[in-house]
């Protein structure tokens, strides 16, 4: 039993009565497959299969054991653990399969991952968590193009940045992806201004990580993620999406100087929302906010804000959503968040397939009366330029 309660047993395939649960079928109602494209799915791997890939210490080094665990679990929900020697091609395929097990039109954006660079913008291995290449996301993308597309990871002071995001755009790159406390870059500084410039005339959406991060770090750059320090993205005309909606921790108030109270990620971010230059440029993804580790609150307040619904786009963070320990389906029931009686088929649907499990659920919050409309959900026209 314990075992059923830490590990998850990738189970396939998934039992047609399960799939036919009146809480899949309330979640299909009304969206158009085509339209969903999950918009924050992680690559992972260990670098044994040609992917490119690299591990760092932090994540591959008993030293760090908080780390290393956590590692084996995201391997463990992605069912890669079971292929030594084959992870990165294991990891790649079960999620084609998880997929392949989702109506026809789905997708899922995958995200590569930059290393952590210096204030030179060179790279440094040492401080980088892990690195994902733009060229295994988009080997990736275009091979299995019914059901993949992809987000580059380009640092701003690299000397060759903008040359960089020039040819992942050729590539088709649907997005960028930062996550600046494990990659070291200040989304505040001028030295991104060229970069952001490249950025809006190609109509190119950053997806940057803000609040605190559990999963990697780079060493004392926690404060790059601060919410507030997207002021000058905004300005440039770059399309932002703040990743969790900065739904875990807190940063410093920027407004009252660099030494000003700290203040939940979250409230800083929707002090953002409601800033004339935000308008039309500034979102955030669900990802993550049903894992245990944020305040329900936060739930809440975005069903409530039916002002900030078109703002808002659905994503799973795969892997974790198939982690067991990390979302709690009965407690968010007991919050008064879901119906009571879709815990058993969400806690069996994430064994099999843990973007089902993260759509369904997601599709199935509400608090007094309001929900995530199906606006949220379909998110494929923010990725594509045309916006169709």
């Amino acid at each position: 039993m314990r075992n059923r309660v830490l590990f998850n047993p990738c189970r396939v395939p998934i039992p047609v009565a399960l799939l036919d649960s009146p809480w899949v079928r309330h979640a299909w109602s009304g969206i158009d497959p085509a339209q969903v494209w999950d918009s924050h799915v992680h690559l992972a791997g260990l670098g044994d299969g040609g992917s490119g890939i690299e591990i760092g210490r932090q994540l591959s080094s008993l030293r760090h054991p908080l780390h290393y665990a956590q590692r084996l679990f995201y391997l463990n929900a992605s069912g890669a653990h079971r292929a030594p020697g084959q992870v990165d091609a294991t990891y790649a395929g079960r999620l084609l399969s998880l997929c392949d097990a989702m109506p026809a039109g789905f997708k899922a954006l995958l995200f590569a991952f930059d290393r952590f660079h210096d204030e030179a913008g060179q790279a440094n291995r040492e401080r980088t968590a892990f690195y994902i290449p733009n060229e295994w996301a988009a080997r990736l993308a275009a091979a299995f193009p019914a059901r993949f597309e992809w987000a580059a990871s380009i640092h701003p002071y690299r000397p060759d940045a903008i040359d960089v995001l020039e040819a992942v755009v050729r590539r088709g790159a649907r997005a960028l992806k930062w996550l600046p406390a494990a990659m070291g870059m200040d989304p505040a500084s001028a030295r991104c201004e060229a970069f952001y410039r490249a950025l809006a005339a190609h109509r190119l959406p950053l997806i940057v990580h803000c609040g605190e991060e559990k999963a990697v770090r780079g060493g004392h750059t926690e404060h790059l993620g601060n919410p507030l320090r997207l002021r000058r993205a905004l300005d440039a005309g770059v399309r932002v999406v703040v990743a969790h909606c900065a739904s875990l921790g807190k940063d410093v108030d920027l407004d009252q100087g660099e030494h000003g109270p700290r203040r939940a990620s979250f409230e800083l971010l929707l002090r953002l929302f409601a800033e004339a230059q935000a308008d039309g440029k500034l979102y955030g993804d669900i990802s993550a906010i049903t894992q245990c580790n944020r305040n329900v609150a936060v739930i809440r307040t975005l069903l409530e804000r039916d002002d900030l619904h078109d703002r808002l786009l659905q994503g799973s963070d795969y892997p974790l959503p198939g982690v067991l320990p990390l979302t709690w389906p009965s407690a968010l029931a007991r919050n008064g968040l879901l119906p009571a009686d879709a815990v058993p088929d969400l806690c069996s649907l994430r064994e099999h397939n843990p973007l089902l499990f993260d759509f369904t659920l997601k599709r199935l919050l509400s608090w007094q009366g309001r929900a995530f409309p199906v606006a949220v959900f379909h998110t494929r026209f923010f990725f594509q330029k045309s916006g169709v």
